[in-house]
């Protein structure tokens, strides 16, 4: 039988109420956010990896990690590396905890077979003793203080691009962009696209790093030959808008709802790793 992770991560925050948080914020999070990257849901098969013939040992063979490689590079497009692939190897670990633990509480009775269901029963009774703390304002606040890159809005670019027909090497690039800059109309060899108000995450997401520097140290107004990922592009900064700090009085009850989910989340992974204790874990062959 092939197993799944399920789509809930045992800890990590989810995204910010306002939507205003950037994709490469959950390079931050704790390490099981990465369940939330939908694709990295990776199927190991439990009675051959997950199982031994002492039932109070698992042993994680080396198929783990090479169907957390495969998987990983078909959804971000490149090898995991240490970190990420210890990530997913957690992940797997915590959920073969609590398959194991809703098999001993016989939680499968009636989903015979179905490991996801069998998982979710148990972080079920895992959380129906997990409870939030008392709010403290002072503990609040200095919650907020300590995530407010998820809340401050980040400055922001609007820019365009001019899109140049047939060649778009260095040379060519560079010598239109020189064109665009001394007035010589650009629309009958070009298209153009404007972009609003984005982030220096997106920029990097969308462009790559040496463009996200190359535009943001321009100057409005002028075009210039940037490098990106996909090749070389005429680009013309436009504006900058400053960023802003957020405001804990306005944000407060959005920070109180992200503080419990966070406060929630530790407890519950802190719960299964307890779990974790009762287990030996050791590594396996590859089946």
């Amino acid at each position: 039988m092939s197993a799944q992770l399920p789509i809930e991560p045992l800890d990590g925050l989810g995204q910010h109420r306002s939507g205003r948080r950037g994709w490469p914020a959950w390079l931050r999070e704790p390490l099981l956010h990465f369940a939330l990257l939908g694709g990295l849901l990776f199927g190991v098969d439990h009675v051959l990896l997950g199982r031994a013939d002492d039932p109070n040992t698992i042993v994680m063979g080396t198929d783990v990690d090479r169907e957390a490689r495969q998987t990983f590079k078909a959804t971000r497009g490149r090898d995991p590396n240490a970190e990420e692939l210890a990530a997913l190897r957690q992940i797997w670990l915590d959920n073969e905890v609590l398959y194991r633990q809703g098999l001993a509480l016989q939680v499968d009775k009636g989903d015979t077979a179905i490991r996801e269901r069998v998982i979710f029963k148990a972080l079920s009774v895992v959380d129906s003793n997990v409870r939030r703390p008392p709010i403290e304002e002072p503990v609040l606040r200095a919650w907020f203080e300590k995530n407010r890159v998820r809340y401050d809005e980040p400055m922001r670019y609007d820019f365009q691009e001019a899109v140049l027909a047939g060649e778009s090497d260095e040379n060519a690039v560079r010598a239109f962009v020189a064109a665009l800059n001394t007035g010589t109309p650009g629309d009958a060899k070009a298209g153009l696209r404007a972009f609003k108000g984005r982030p220096h995450g997106n920029l990097v997401q969308s462009y790559g790093e040496e463009f996200a520097k190359g535009l943001e140290g321009a100057t409005p107004g002028e075009w210039r030959a940037l490098s990106t990922r996909e090749g070389w592009r005429a680009m013309r900064l436009d504006a900058v808008i400053a960023a802003r700090p957020a405001s804990f009085e306005a944000l407060r009850s959005v920070v109180l709802q992200d503080w419990t989910d966070a406060v929630m989340a530790e407890q519950r992974t802190a719960a299964v790793r307890a779990l974790a204790g009762k287990y030996r874990i050791r590594p396996g062959a590859a089946s």
